[in-house]
This record gives structure tokens, C-alpha cells and sequence, in this order.
């Protein structure tokens, strides 16, 4: 048996079936978008930060849900089986969405390549493609993909690629001790790993690099943008011409991308959204 059919969601995913919840859904207005990214959540791993995307899931719906790679961590199944109730919680609540009349569309990443096998099937109503083109409200085609067929240490050096992914999961556990004395303190959450690789050249470079990469491919096929995840930098730029989106991550930063009805595009970051959450609810709070 593989890790993924070992999942708990497994035998649910293509009718949807409601299990019951660890973290009950949270009832309540939310803020509607045309569209919402999501990618880099790398359910079964120590690193993913499952509440959080939680909170965002329910805080949130828009008529389209694209989840751009790397949802779940084939990588470390396949080398440790870790699944809690938080990370099933996640599949639930996307399968909701489906089920309730939302457009999921799942475009898998390289942790989750063992999904690219079903490109152009659905299941509970999820879309597998391999890549999308998306119409915004404006009338912009953005090419959507996860972005790791540009990343040449992918490509040229996948031996290299699980050693860096090794180091990387050490940092992710080392981030989540960091971040739960964070919170006994009373601090808000921040990113260890994020914080790194702004301050390492080499990693700056790359990022650079991999834009300049998917930006040129994205005018090669003669759309507006392009939409990608995969290095967990979210980000907004134009570059020659081309608009650049990545969703970022929710491991690291803890980002989606979404578009306003009227065609704008935002990337919120759910840490700052929820520190002024809490900081507007303060004063009721004290009162009460």
C-alpha cells in the first residue's frame, strides 16, 4: 500500500463524503473573490501550517479555486508517513467547495507529481489539469501553472533536488519550534525560512531568475501573465511586459493570490490579515 491510498481521504475523494472535523468549520460572512490561488501546502509535512489555511478557508470563497502544485508532499509520504487530523480537515474543506458548486482546478507540482497521471480527469468535481488558461474579469488571459518545469536543479539535477529538499524540511521543523514559542509569548507568527533566503544572495538570484524564465515563456504562448507557485516568494511584477503572479506559499509565508470581480489582482498575506483581525476585535474584547 502507498502512502497516498494509506491518506484517510482516500477512499472519499470522488464523492466527496463528509467526515467529521478536527477544527469545526467556522460559520460566518466571508469575503467573496472571483478567483483564488492557492499553492505549496505540503499536507503531510511538519511544515505545513494547516490552521492557518484553515482560517483562511474559512474566511474566504470565490467562484474559481485553483490549487497551483504541491498540495500534498508525495516527497515526505513516501519517506515518513505524518498525516493529522488538521491536514485532512484541508482536503475537506477543498472538496466542500467542489461539491458546493465552486470550480476547483488542480494543476499538481512536482511534490504531488504522482497526480499528473490523472491530467484531464475529475474527481468529486476537482479538475486535474496539467496547466490552465485563465480570463479575468478584464478580459487578461493568465497562463496557470506550478512553475517547477522551469527550475533548472529540478531539471538538470533532481538528485540535488531532494538533498535541498532534506535541508529544507529541517529549517520547516525548526521554524514551527520558533513559532510555537512565538505564540506562548504572545507574538505573531514569522518565517524563519523566509527571512533566510531573503538574506542569501544565491537565493535571491535564483528567484530572480526563475521569474525572468516563466515570464518568457508565458509571452512565448502570447498571453498577458502568468500565475506559478512553486518557490515560495509570493510576488507581483512586470516584467517585460508580461504580469508576473506567484501565490507564494503555506509553509513559509502563508500567501494567496486572489482577483477582484473587477479583474484586480491582491496577494494577501493571512498572518497580517489575521494580527488585524485580532487588533479590530480588541476594544470589544476589553468592553465585553
Amino acid at each position: 500500500m502507498n502512502a497516498i491510498t494509506r491518506l484517510p481521504f482516500a477512499a472519499d475523494m470522488g464523492d466527496g463524503q463528509e467526515g467529521t472535523l478536527h477544527i469545526p468549520e467556522r460559520e460566518g460572512q466571508r469575503r467573496r473573490y472571483r478567483t483564488i490561488w492557492i499553492s505549496d501546502i505540503h499536507l503531510g509535512t511538519r511544515g505545513c501550517n494547516a490552521k492557518m489555511l484553515i482560517d483562511f478557508l474559512d474566511s474566504v470563497d470565490s467562484e474559481t479555486l485553483y490549487l497551483v502544485g504541491d498540495i500534498i508532499d508525495g516527497w515526505r509520504l513516501k519517506k515518513r508517513f505524518y498525516w493529522p487530523a488538521a491536514h485532512n480537515d484541508v482536503v475537506w474543506r477543498v472538496m466542500k467547495r467542489a461539491k458546493r458548486g465552486t470550480r476547483v482546478v488542480y494543476i499538481p507540482g512536482n511534490h504531488d507529481e504522482m497526480f499528473r497521471q490523472f491530467t484531464g480527469m475529475s474527481f468529486g468535481g476537482v479538475e486535474i489539469r496539467r496547466k490552465a488558461l485563465h480570463v479575468t474579469a478584464d478580459g487578461r488571459k493568465l497562463l496557470v501553472l506550478h512553475g517547477d518545469e522551469f527550475d533548472t536543479i529540478m531539471l538538470a539535477h533532481r538528485w540535488l533536488a531532494f538533498v535541498g529538499d532534506a535541508a529544507y524540511s529541517m529549517m520547516m521543523r525548526l521554524n514551527v519550534v520558533v513559532n510555537a514559542v512565538r505564540q506562548r509569548l504572545g507574538l505573531p507568527y514569522w518565517s524563519l525560512s523566509k527571512m533566510a533566503k531573503h538574506k542569501v544572495k544565491n537565493a535571491v538570484e535564483f528567484i530572480s531568475k526563475f521569474e525572468h524564465v516563466v515570464a518568457h515563456e508565458a509571452a512565448m504562448r502570447g498571453v498577458d501573465g502568468v500565475v506559478c507557485g512553486h518557490i515560495h516568494n509570493a510576488e507581483y511584477r512586470e516584467i517585460a511586459g508580461i504580469e508576473y503572479y506567484n501565490d507564494g506559499d503555506w509553509v513559509e509565508g502563508c500567501t494567496a493570490l486572489v482577483e477582484h470581480f473587477d479583474g484586480r489582482m491582491e496577494v494577501l498575506h493571512w498572518a497580517d490579515e489575521i494580527a488585524k483581525r485580532d487588533k479590530a476585535s480588541e476594544p470589544a474584547r476589553i468592553a465585553a
